[in-house]
């Protein structure tokens, strides 16, 4: 089945592109959009593919515990309470991950993201610097607060996030998260190796 999906996302993206370029200028016939769905499709078929590699995951690896002690609104509010976050990382010796994190979201309400994503270490040629991207399924917004996050459905929705963080040489690290428009999450980590 994950194979399946895979290749169909895969066909999806690739599928358009590889009989254009077979009758010749590929990207003038594509548009810039049509070009974007591609790469986005392709990207989520490769993602699907190595998140869901039992086989990998099996190999070694470590996990990472996370907590996340505070986080910036760009348009702070009165209603906005504390914002905490603790959780926990597995990342593949290829840098692929899965988590899960426990927070309280700006509205107080107990919350709950699990994903799957990648780091991306030696960001601008620096060793320690890293991209970190993840997706995946947030619970937590709801009742009058289901509007501040798109697609909430009785308080499930889709989660993204990306981060810049540093890995220092003793397991110890830090990201800073976007959190779409509403502000920015300090995260500090400790892998356990």
């Amino acid at each position: 089945m994950r194979g399946l999906l895979g290749a169909i996302l895969c066909a999806i993206a690739c599928g358009p592109a590889a009989a254009q370029s077979s009758a010749g200028d590929a990207d003038a016939s594509r548009g810039p959009l049509a070009s974007a769905f591609g790469t986005v499709f392709s990207a989520v078929g490769t993602a699907w593919t190595e998140l869901t590699d039992w086989e990998a995951w099996r190999r070694d690896d470590h996990f990472r515990l996370a907590v996340s002690p505070y986080t910036a609104h760009f348009r702070p509010s009165e209603e906005h309470e504390y914002v905490w976050a603790i959780g926990v990382e597995r990342e593949r010796d290829d840098h692929w991950l899965g988590g899960f994190s426990f927070f309280s979201n700006s509205f107080g309400q107990p919350s709950a993201y699990l994903y799957g994503g990648r780091r991306h270490y030696g960001l601008f040629d620096r060793p320690p610097l890293f991209f970190q991207w993840s997706v995946g399924l947030l619970y937590g917004y709801k009742d009058e607060y289901e509007d501040k996050v798109p697609m909430n459905i009785n308080g499930f929705s889709p989660g993204a996030l990306i981060g810049v963080g540093w890995q220092f040489g003793n397991g110890v690290s830090t990201v800073v998260h976007l959190l779409g428009d509403a502000g920015l999450m300090f995260q500090l980590s400790y892998d356990l190796r």
